[in-house]
């Protein structure tokens, strides 16, 4: 027998409705929503589709005051979120993410990958947040929608909002691709830089030194450097 999710029968559309007044330069800037993770509105969320995992920094856990001690194994890391770089997580922890108004809202449990460095979102949702949510994105207009008992949730952003974002996420990629070419930069001058030489057991001997012959004879030939100011007895 067919096993249908909660809410599968719900039709979701976009028409004219939906449409902004103006929409500039289509497709380009991200998709970035408001939500309330745990007990806090987050107005920087990245909806991420081109994103397996559901992202969220330590930074942010801070800032809901969450205990580090929560986190629990993570299974490896990933790629695409810093330029060139595999991504490391330090842990996976489960969170409550809702969206919607207290007349109709819809509110999941979300495990989230969470990284040590610095990004420019609050949190990223990928493609596991949209299939839990079976969100539908517009990039278009910019909006997403989902369905619940009470009728289908839209969650808006607005262009202002995703060209700050998408400016300093553009400035901070470009701060992150600098360091890591100018690294890559100072390694080979360092692997092309020659040895110093170093011979094992020999000096150079100081200023204000002279010779004097071990034999008083000189028969032997052998000298001794010593201090120019000794007595050569």
């Amino acid at each position: 027998m067919p096993q249908y999710l909660n809410w599968s029968n719900t039709p979701i559309t976009f028409n004219r409705d939906d449409h902004p007044e103006k929409v500039v330069s289509v497709g380009v800037y991200p998709l970035v929503v408001d939500p309330i993770i745990v007990n806090t509105r987050l107005s920087k969320l990245l909806m991420d589709g081109g994103s397996s995992p559901n992202i969220i920094y330590l930074e942010t856990l801070d800032l809901l005051s969450i205990n580090r001690a929560q986190l629990q194994p993570s299974t490896g890391g990933f790629h695409g979120v810093v330029p060139g770089k595999k991504a490391l997580s330090v842990g996976q922890i489960d969170l409550p993410v809702c969206f919607g108004m207290v007349a109709n809202f819809r509110k999941e449990v979300l495990t989230f990958e969470v990284v040590g460095f610095r990004g420019t979102y609050h949190a990223i949702i990928g493609r596991l947040g949209y299939a839990k949510f079976m969100a539908i994105p517009n990039y278009t207009n910019l909006k997403l929608k989902m369905p619940r008992p009470k009728g289908v949730i839209t969650v808006s952003s607005s262009y202002e909002h995703a060209y700050e974002c998408d400016v300093k996420c553009v400035e901070y990629g470009e701060a992150v691709e600098n360091s890591i070419e100018l690294t890559s930069k100072l390694e080979a001058l360092a692997a092309e830089a020659p040895e110093p030489k170093c011979h094992e057991g020999s000096f150079e001997p100081a200023e204000g030194t002279k010779k004097i012959p071990l034999d008083p004879n000189g028969s032997d030939g052998k000298v001794l450097t010593i201090s120019a100011d000794l007595d050569p007895k």
